[in-house]
């Protein structure tokens, strides 16, 4: 693979309560399901590692297939999101395996806390996707020039099995201690991967008359 990959470390990033809630079922919260969140808060928040490592690279597109040098892969959906497109901010994200070790401890003595834990991990590790994903931008912006929505694989018509090629051009096992295993499952599980496009002109507007995908809940703009 030509490129340089970049390792990046957060510290101290927002928490969204109301994320935790709703990615932990709740509709809306209570006193006794915020002293909960409250609580695990406190026992997490300064056990967890975010960190991020990323590559620059160019790609080409022809028709639905998608060549980011180190490897090609086909993907309507993907070409869609990068059309446009000329280069590929390709990373991955992670919050550690401290949340594991605790969704795994209090799933078999305390439910309640495992499902409180599970959420806190999903909003953690969105907010290192939107933190990397609005610093790119913000780079690129700064050079007249656009990113896309970041697609990840398993999403759409993209092959989760792309994960391998992923893993092996970012080398993330050395980078950010982030491993996959033959199952495609990723340690830790609060994990994500992903793919970024940049190119000149901005990316089409979700919801754009005529756009079938947006009628249909499955274009690659809603995300």
């Amino acid at each position: 693979m030509t490129g340089i990959v970049y390792i990046k470390a957060y510290d101290g990033l927002p928490v969204n309560a109301k994320e935790i809630l709703r990615y932990a079922g709740a509709k809306e919260g209570t006193p006794e399901i915020e002293a909960l969140i409250d609580s695990c808060l406190k026992e997490i928040l300064n056990k967890l590692t975010y960190k991020v490592c990323y590559a620059e690279l160019p790609l080409s597109l022809r028709e639905n297939e998608i060549d980011l040098g180190f490897a090609s892969v086909v993907s309507a959906k993907l070409a869609r999101n990068l059309e446009g497109c000329d280069t590929a901010v390709l990373f991955a994200a992670t919050v550690g395996l401290e949340l594991d070790r605790l969704i795994a401890r209090y799933g078999v003595t305390a439910p309640s806390k495992a499902l409180i834990f599970q959420a806190i991990g999903a909003e953690r590790i969105e907010t290192v996707c939107n933190t990397f994903n609005r610093e790119i931008t913000e780079k690129y912006a700064s050079e007249g020039r656009y990113t896309r929505p970041r697609f990840s694989p398993g999403y759409g018509d993209l092959p989760l099995d792309f994960q391998k090629d992923i893993f092996r051009a970012l080398d993330c096992g050395r980078k950010i201690g982030l491993t996959l295993n033959e199952s495609l499952l990723m340690s830790p599980s609060k994990s994500v991967t992903a793919i970024i496009g940049v190119g000149k002109d901005k990316a089409k507007k979700c919801g754009e008359s005529g756009c079938e995908e947006c009628e249909n809940s499955d274009c690659s703009f809603r995300r």
